[in-house]
């Protein structure tokens, strides 16, 4: 037997029949195109409305997915099933719709072979002579052909080959199929052969009234008497009811892949919630511990891996803590020592500073050796009078005992009077300073005492390691602040002297000694002064080009800054290397290096 191809199981069903509606009372041209204007103008809003929501939507959802782990894995876990359900599925209804397929073509091809075998048969060996035992021959012939099976019920189609018509084209259908419908390859092998051929079909209209049915439909050549006229016979087969089960079988496997699906997110989500929930809870607790909330522990039940981390965390923050409490009570002792031990020291030092001054004074009726440990007695005393008043302006830092007294000053001002007080150190150094100011006044809300403390470190340090080269000291302000900046051309800094210029005793040049300098704690001084104040401490510095500091300062107390009116010199990169900045303040830039260029 020949065929044509595989029945195919879906098939589209019928178009509802159109309807047509009234036309609309004309209406004048201007306001067909404004009322078009307005329609078009709506949709375009409805679509950027809808466009907007849409955006909004997916932003959520990429949030979502990468703040919650447990929405990743469940999403994942999802949309892996589907690909999978829909791959099984599709195999399993494929296969399923072959089995059944073939197992049916199997014995509808035997069916009809034996039967249009036999009246192939009939029509050849019939003795009618006559137009009416022709017609009544064919009609009984048709109508034997038709078969009783509910599950797919046969028909027949009796059709003339060439233009010669013994008998009119006959057929068994109550719904008035004819040859028409079958595929034109179908009828060209009737026509062409002898054997019997198959082919799909797609039938109209079938019995039970479904549109659009599938089918198979089988044909040979017979010969009409007297004349052995070549006419073609047709037997079909409807399927609609075996697509009817294969559309039962579809539904049945999609329905049970959503439920499965459903109860495989559930699952997803049971499951990842058990394991990222106690990771949630460990990551709130560390936050916790991270914000000074050492007590915070995490609760622990059963001896599974979420248990023994719970454990090991706990067990973690407690070690940190006794070791934050032991370096916190270690830092008290040490502060309380240095204030103690600071102010235990000012009245024997007062009385060392009295017996020095009058040596000092009555130095020139001693020998010359004598006379110059007079005076070498007088100056120590003097160092050592000024690095325990440091040590006693630290300890008041450290133990938060330090205040703000904010007034009106004029910036300009104090960058005089702290260049007056630094004159005689220029005048012994050789170095000349230079004060470059756009404006005559600039008044900010400032506690004139520390901003002239920071203003006399940042000068001294620079004629200290000026090299006898000009200090040029730089004002400028913007409604927002006011900036001033030292720079020296003398020996400068590197990277590594950067990243520790404003710790404590720290010096840039050890073999600079201890005869030159102040205590070594000025520019940490200067840093809480300017803590303080929440303004900018920031340092740069090249080596054999100089260092330049800037400090800038909000003209009014609760502006955060966000620039400086004051460049650090041209083409300089500086690094944050200061300790606390305030918050919302830009930290001390120092060195060259690392962080984005200074503003």
């Amino acid at each position: 037997m020949s065929g044509t191809g595989p029945v195919r199981a879906d098939l589209d069903g019928g178009a509802a029949p159109s309807q047509v509606a009234a036309p609309p009372p004309a209406a004048a041209p201007g306001d067909a195109s404004a009322a078009g204007g307005v329609a078009a103008r709506a949709t375009r809003q409805r679509i950027d409305d809808a466009s907007v929501r849409l955006k909004r939507v997916l932003r959520r959802v990429a949030a979502h997915w990468r703040r919650s782990l447990q929405f990743r894995t469940v999403v994942a876990t999802v949309l892996l099933t589907s690909a999978a359900s829909v791959a099984v599925g599709g195999f399993l209804s494929t296969q399923i719709a072959a089995a059944l397929y073939d197992q049916r073509f199997d014995q509808f091809s035997a069916e009809a072979t034996d039967q249009l075998t036999e009246y192939k048969a009939v029509f050849r060996d019939s003795s009618a002579t006559d137009r009416d035992t022709i017609n009544r021959l064919v009609v009984d012939s048709v109508t034997a052909l038709v078969g009783s099976d509910t599950d797919s019920p046969r028909q027949a189609i009796l059709a003339p080959i060439s233009g010669e018509e013994i008998v009119i084209p006959t057929t068994s259908s109550q719904n008035g199929a004819t040859a028409g419908m079958l595929p034109a390859d179908l009828q060209a092998a009737v026509a062409d052969g002898e054997d019997i051929y198959w082919s799909p079909i797609l039938i109209p209209v079938t019995e039970r009234g479904e549109i659009d049915a599938p089918g198979i439909a089988f044909g040979t050549q017979v010969a009409l008497p007297p004349e052995q006229t070549p006419y073609a016979l047709y037997v079909y087969y409807d399927l609609s009811t075996m697509q009817e089960t294969l559309d039962y079988i579809q539904r049945v496997l999609g329905i049970s892949g959503l439920i499965l699906l459903m109860m495989i997110a559930a699952i997803a989500w049971y499951v990842t919630r058990s394991v990222v929930r106690p990771v949630s809870y460990a990551a709130s607790v560390s936050e916790k511990l991270a914000a000074g909330e050492l007590q915070e522990r995490m609760e622990v039940s059963g001896e599974d891996e979420v248990a023994r981390l719970g454990v090991s965390f706990n067990h973690m923050a407690g070690s940190l803590q006794d070791q934050i409490n032991q370096l916190a009570q270690l830092s008290q002792m040490q502060q309380r020592f240095v204030s103690d031990v600071s102010h235990e020291l000012r009245t024997p030092l007062t009385t060392v500073r009295m017996a020095a001054e009058v040596l000092h004074d009555s130095r020139e009726d001693f020998d010359p050796i004598n006379k110059r440990s007079a005076e070498i007695l007088f100056d120590q005393v003097e160092r050592f009078q000024a690095l325990l008043a440091d040590l006693l302006e630290i300890s008041r830092f450290d133990a938060g005992a330090a205040t703000l007294e904010a007034e009106s000053v004029d910036i300009v001002q104090l960058v005089h009077h702290a260049v007056d007080g630094a004159r005689p150190l220029a005048e012994r150094l050789g170095s000349e300073v230079r004060i470059s100011s756009t404006e005559a006044s600039c008044i900010v809300d400032a506690d004139a005492r520390r901003i002239d403390r920071i203003l006399r470190n940042l000068i001294v340090n620079a004629l200290e390691h000026g090299e006898a080269k000009p200090v040029d000291i730089i004002v400028d302000a913007n409604s927002e602040a006011v900036a001033v900046a030292v720079r020296d051309h003398g020996i400068g800094m590197t990277p590594e002297q950067a990243s520790r210029v404003f710790d404590r005793f720290w010096r840039a040049d050890t073999a600079r000694a201890r005869t030159t300098g102040g205590s070594g704690l000025g520019l940490s001084i200067a840093t809480e002064d300017a803590r303080l104040h929440r303004a900018w401490l920031q340092a740069w510095g090249m080596p054999g080009e100089g260092s330049c500091f800037r400090l800038t300062l909000p003209r009014n107390q609760g502006i955060e800054l966000t620039s400086s009116p004051v460049a650090l010199p041209p083409g300089a990169r500086a690094s944050s290397v200061d300790a606390e900045a305030p918050i919302g303040a830009e930290p001390a830039m120092l060195g060259v290096g690392e962080n984005s260029e200074a503003q």
